[in-house]
């Protein structure tokens, strides 16, 4: 199986976002770049090895590639979700050493993980002797108030030692008392030179960045710098920011010629989901944000919003709203 990594290219990558990319959502995604990687949303590794494997870490073929984030601390199980994880089909393992949420941190997992990174590089060992797919880790720069130069440093050489494939770095210092999950998305100053110091320093390892890139222009500065650059709440919130990453970041074609292909795309499968006894607003709630600022946004929204959350909703909901888009684009003419 081709390692991500090995080809040297740039990596383009729709960040793991909690309660956002479910397989739907990069099912959407997917129809707007063929390229970019794309990862699960966190999953603890006693529910990868416990819990209804389909509903959990089941996915399309057609969403490769697509990464499995794990969240945990015990190598042991980490190794063994790992190998449940290559065994499905994803095209790699991660683990999250960059979640700051009070589950995680109950649990001693997730951003926590900065500070003991002997048990990260312990983690690391352990599935790559699980699995022949990569092993990445995410992560923050650092956490409360450690000192970002010799904590980060630590970490990464822990865990290239242990045989890493990459690690993408949150640019934020997470603090794991005080801040919510979202304030500390926002709160921590970005510090986006540190990462780059980071990969001056590693000039051989993968080294990737996240943390509050809004468009490809700025990704393509920080391609400038480092590996890789994942994107995240602006590929969610905006999706058609991607219909651009094959052709700027990897030199390729449009994955799509049409929006109107997109659409089919998307009602055929939404009626595939309800077929098998889903609901529109699974696959409808990640589609809200596609027409960012164009001229009958509001309604697609409302009618997502709404019409799409009724038990019957079917289809026909998209096209509807849809046909709204090109009304007002017509009107706007």
């Amino acid at each position: 199986m081709a390692n991500l990594y090995a080809s040297g290219e740039n990596i383009f990558a729709v960040a793991p976002m909690i309660d956002w990319t479910d397989r739907h959502c990069r099912m959407l995604h997917r129809q707007f770049t063929r390229r970019a990687l794309l990862y699960t949303e966190m999953v603890v590794a006693d529910a990868a090895i416990h819990g209804k494997r389909e509903k959990i870490l089941g996915f399309d073929a057609e969403e490769h590639p697509v990464a499995l984030q794990l969240g945990g601390s015990d190598p042991s199980k980490l190794a063994q979700a790992a190998a449940i994880g290559e065994a499905m089909g994803y095209k790699e393992i991660n683990l999250n050493v960059g979640c700051p949420s009070d589950r995680v941190q109950s649990g001693a997992f997730g951003a926590c993980l900065m500070q003991t990174p002997e048990i990260v590089a312990a983690c690391i060992d352990a599935m790559k002797q699980a699995v022949a797919i990569p092993v990445t880790v995410k992560c923050r720069i650092g956490v409360d108030d450690q000192d970002t130069q010799a904590a980060l440093d630590d970490l990464t050489g822990r865990v290239f030692a242990a045989g890493a494939d990459a690690l993408w770095v949150h640019a934020r210092k997470a603090w794991l008392k005080g801040l919510s999950p979202k304030e500390n998305r926002e709160i921590p100053p970005l510090d986006y030179d540190r990462v780059y110091r980071l990969k001056q320093d590693n000039p051989a390892k993968f080294i990737g960045i996240n943390g509050g890139i809004q468009s490809l222009a700025e990704a393509e500065r920080h391609l400038r710098h480092v590996d890789g650059v994942m994107v995240g709440r602006a590929a969610y919130q905006d999706p058609l920011l991607l219909l651009d990453v094959d052709p700027r970041i990897y030199g390729e074609p449009v994955v799509s010629p049409t929006i109107e292909g997109i659409i089919d795309h998307m009602c055929a499968y939404s009626d595939a989901h309800i077929a098998r006894g889903g609901r529109l607003s699974h696959v409808t709630r990640h589609m809200v944000g596609m027409f960012h600022g164009a001229p009958g946004a509001r309604r697609w929204r409302q009618m997502l919003s709404t019409e799409a959350n009724r038990v019957d909703a079917d289809s026909s909901v998209i096209r509807r709203a849809y046909e709204g888009i090109g009304n007002a684009a017509a009107e706007a003419a």
